[in-house]
Parts: structure tokens; C-alpha cells; sequence
């Protein structure tokens, strides 16, 4: 199995979350909201971007906690 070496940068003066999946040449990217993919020549992810990324992770983070707290019971 072909290990992947996906690394993750944060870029605080603009806060943007760089996701590299691959090396690659850039051929197209994608903008989904915040969202923005960087895509090679088969449309494969290069690397993505999200904008307001603060946000985005508080966000998700809450999202994630009120779901488990959800499907805890208490008996």
C-alpha cells in the first residue's frame, strides 16, 4: 500500500488552512465557499485551501461535540 504524505500548514496573517494531499502541477482549481481545491490534470486534489479557518474549525468542533453528546445515553 502506497503511503500518502499529507501535510497540513496554517497560515495565522490570513487565516487559511493549507491541506497538501499530493505533489502535482496545477492545472484547475475548484472554489466551494471557503472552500478552494487545487486540482491536476485528471481533476485529482493537489491541495486545498479554507478560508476563515478559525471559524471553520470552532464550527466543526461544536458541530462534532453536539453530535457524540447526542448519541451518548445516560441510563
Amino acid at each position: 500500500m502506497k503511503e500518502k504524505n499529507i501535510k497540513i500548514s496554517y497560515e495565522p496573517e490570513a487565516d487559511i488552512l493549507r491541506i497538501t494531499i499530493k505533489k502535482g502541477k496545477l492545472y484547475d482549481t475548484l472554489e466551494l465557499g471557503n472552500f478552494i481545491i487545487h486540482l491536476d490534470k485528471n481533476f485529482k486534489p493537489i491541495y486545498m485551501e479554507i478560508l476563515k479557518a478559525k471559524d471553520f474549525i470552532l464550527k466543526s468542533g461544536i458541530s462534532i461535540l453536539s453530535q457524540r453528546k447526542e448519541q451518548v445515553k445516560v441510563y
